[in-house]
């Protein structure tokens, strides 16, 4: 029993792996496509593709994903992709808004409806949440344990360099920024030595809502199922 036992230790821990790596790859996916969208699919004459091919590598990404997301940017082998956001409520009334990329809108309004109704939430409409959310500039300066960094100094830092924003938590400062000085403010930090352990335009929520405890398990399978569909580039959501 102790040899099974291990064995199932290792592949949990395996799996749990496997599941973190798929969403740093799904992620990395959709901000080559946005890149590649914005400024072309030639990272030469395209800065911020280069930065994410240049994450894209560092963690190991395939190059078959990474020719995949720029096909869909440009439209490659007759790749016809566009940006589709549903949005709905998860148990507990808590907003959920999905961003998905799909060649096929009924085949992933069918799956994204299934995966609310499964785990008892419901879709909405048009508008229903995303009003509740904002798109800003987010990025994460880990504390320094072995010396430790000065709160003040990080915030003057990221201030000056165009911030809107910074929270100092537990592991380090949470830095927010509009989304159009997003990069700005990313190069200056890094220039000055910070390192970054997050860096992003995502959408925020403005209020969050605590998960009941007899709904955790609905929750956490809802977000699981629709990160693990291949059309969904992204999922947010208002739960703390």
């Amino acid at each position: 029993m102790s040899g099974h036992s291990k064995w199932h230790n290792i592949q949990g821990r395996k799996n749990a792996q496997d599941a973190k790596r798929g969403k740093i790859f799904q992620k990395i996916s959709r901000d080559l496509y946005t890149a590649a969208k914005t400024g072309g699919a030639d990272p030469d004459g395209n800065p911020s593709l280069r930065l994410v091919m240049d994450k894209a590598k560092a963690a190991n990404m395939p190059k078959d994903n990474i020719q995949r997301a720029l096909d869909k940017a440009t439209g490659a082998n007759g790749a016809n992709y566009e940006e589709v956001v549903y949005e709905g409520y998860g148990p507990a009334g808590i907003a959920v808004l999905v961003e998905s990329l799909t060649d096929n809108r009924n085949r992933t309004a069918a799956s994204v409806r299934s995966a609310f109704t499964h785990h008892g939430g419901s879709l909405g409409t048009s508008g229903s949440v995303a009003f509740m959310f904002d798109r800003k500039g987010f990025m994460v300066v880990p504390q320094n344990e072995d010396a430790p960094l000065d709160e003040d100094t990080v915030f003057e830092a990221a201030i000056e360099a165009g911030a809107e924003d910074m929270q100092a938590t537990e592991d380090g400062f949470e830095i927010i920024t509009a989304p159009s000085d997003f990069e700005a403010v990313r190069d200056a930090l890094v220039e000055q030595g910070y390192e970054l352990t997050q860096d992003e335009v995502t959408m925020l929520p403005q209020n969050t809502v605590e998960v009941p405890e007899d709904k955790m398990s609905q929750f956490a399978g809802l977000i699981e199922e629709l990160e693990d569909n291949d059309d969904v580039s992204a999922v947010y959501h208002s739960a703390d």
